[in-house]
């Protein structure tokens, strides 16, 4: 067991009341789960605030309290140490408290808005084919191996997350890839880890109803390249507009890939239709399986990442071209009767949905129809609803606007939210159906030979959250049950 005083080594002190050489059996930020002989960590949290939980802590059997406040009575036998920031506090002292796990194995960062679950997904199935033993954490799923552990978050808190890093390294992983959200970045869930490489997609119009502003948005995805080791690899899409601001500060070693730029890792598309992308890289062609322009520029960083890593480039572009993507991401299904495309994805911004729907139009050869099932999430930033709503009618023969993850709001209410705005012209193209596997079905039903119904905002998920309820829902499902109820 760890001592007080050595897990606290990086941590910026304020004051001390006890003795720091004691021995630690556990850290906590959950006072319900704390253990005697814990640490108990008190952090401010959006909807609690820790401080109020220590005395909980304590009872429990907690010998040590970590705080920004001091409380007004001390406990006997009780070390209270104050700090600036409890939660980044949290983040080095779950690193040291588990052996710093991501010292001693590759570990990849992921953030942007869209494209962080499959870039991660493409690298530790590369990873593995390549006779690498990998660990992936995202969205959809954290894997160790061939063992699936199931996600609830994009990234997990600071101790889950270090609990789990620890676990990959015990059971042999080398390399590591995970996605960073700028939640995570902002509440500290990765300060403290070593990160030898990192990747920046793109950013869009996303999480306004946490970060407040844009700039602030990217404030915070561009602190994770500014904290980067300097023997670390920075990889950024240059043609995003922010990408090389994401990068001006970072110590790393610096790589750009592009389709429209001159960069490190240069590609270009040939050919883009269902039976995927054909395209070259660096002047070598491959043909991929994957389809879009959006996965185009995921296979670039895939590619970039690996060979920074220090794969071999032919061997890369080799195993890459036989790879499919993320579940949840573009998953395409074709009725066998009326030979209908349905298309699951997770697209739940603007700038997502318009890719994928620009993707359809590029594929489709002009006769079919594009019918659209989409919602918005409850108590999440409103202000893309209407966006949502504009991007879905512009690209679409039909829109049918549902209910997503409503949450604790009314789904008619967030459709109004959507449809605020909408022109006439646009609006005579929308069915509303707030019930989801009516709207879904509805759209099969609309379909004619070769039509394309798109369900897009839920992906990978097997629920629907309605007033603090998750209920199964699974749109893949959904989509190939209503196809063969009607016998499309």
């Amino acid at each position: 067991m760890p001592f007080l005083q050595d897990i606290l080594y990086k941590v910026s002190l304020r004051s001390v009341s006890g003795s720091t050489a004691v021995e630690v059996n556990s850290i906590h930020l959950d006072s319900r789960a704390v253990e005697k002989g814990g640490c108990f960590i008190a952090i401010r949290g959006t909807s609690s605030d820790g401080h109020q939980y220590i005395p909980t802590a304590i009872e429990k059997g907690a010998i040590a309290i970590v705080c920004e406040d001091m409380p007004t009575e001390f406990m006997q036998d009780v070390t209270y140490v104050q700090v600036a920031n409890t939660a980044e506090a949290a983040g080095y002292m779950a690193h040291e408290f588990y052996g710093r796990p991501s010292e001693k194995m590759k570990l990849v960062g992921i953030t942007g808005t869209n494209g962080k679950t499959t870039i991660a997904t493409l690298l530790f199935k590369l990873c593995t084919e390549m006779d690498h033993f990998c660990g992936l954490i995202s969205t959809v799923q954290n894997q160790i191996g061939q063992e699936v552990i199931p996600s609830s978050h994009t990234t997990p808190d600071a101790i889950s997350l270090n609990a789990l890093l620890r676990k990959m390294l015990d059971a042999g992983c080398s390399h590591v890839f995970m996605e960073c959200s700028s939640h995570a970045i902002h509440q500290h869930r990765i300060t403290g880890l070593y990160f030898t490489g990192a990747i920046f997609s793109n950013i869009t119009h996303d999480h306004l109803d946490y970060h407040k502003t844009f700039n602030e948005y990217i404030r915070v995805k561009k602190s994770f390249f500014d904290n980067l080791p300097s023997e670390a690899f920075a990889i950024s899409n240059l043609d995003d507009k922010r990408g090389t601001v994401m990068l001006q500060n970072t110590p790393a070693d610096k790589f750009y890939y592009s389709l429209r730029s001159i960069s490190d890792f240069k590609g270009r598309i040939l050919d883009n239709s269902l039976s995927g992308l054909q395209m070259l890289i660096n002047e070598q062609e491959v043909q991929f399986r994957l389809i879009g322009e959006f996965n185009a520029y995921n296979l670039l960083a895939v590619y970039a990442a690996a060979i920074c890593l220090g794969e071999d480039r032919q061997e890369v572009l080799r195993v890459l071209s036989n790879l499919t993507g993320a579940e949840g991401r573009f998953d395409y299904i074709l009725s066998p009767k009326d030979k209908v495309i349905g298309i699951v994805d997770y697209a739940h911004t603007p700038d997502a949905l318009l890719n994928v729907l620009t993707t359809i139009k590029k594929l489709s050869r002009g006769g079919e129809k594009i019918i659209t099932v989409v919602g918005c999430g409850g108590n999440r930033d409103k202000t893309k609803r209407p966006l949502m709503a504009e991007v879905t009618c512009e690209h679409s023969d039909k829109a049918i606007f549902t209910s997503d993850n409503p949450r604790d709001e009314e789904p008619e209410a967030i459709i109004r939210d959507m449809e605020e705005g909408l022109p006439a012209t646009a609006k005579r193209k929308v069915i509303v159906i707030p019930d989801r596997r009516e709207a879904i079905k509805t759209a099969v039903s609309l379909a004619r030979e070769e039509d394309i119904v798109l369900v897009a905002g839920k992906g990978h998920e097997k629920y629907q959250e309605i007033k603090g309820e998750k209920f199964d829902f699974d749109d893949k499902k959904v989509l190939m049950e209503m196809f063969e109820m009607m016998g499309k």
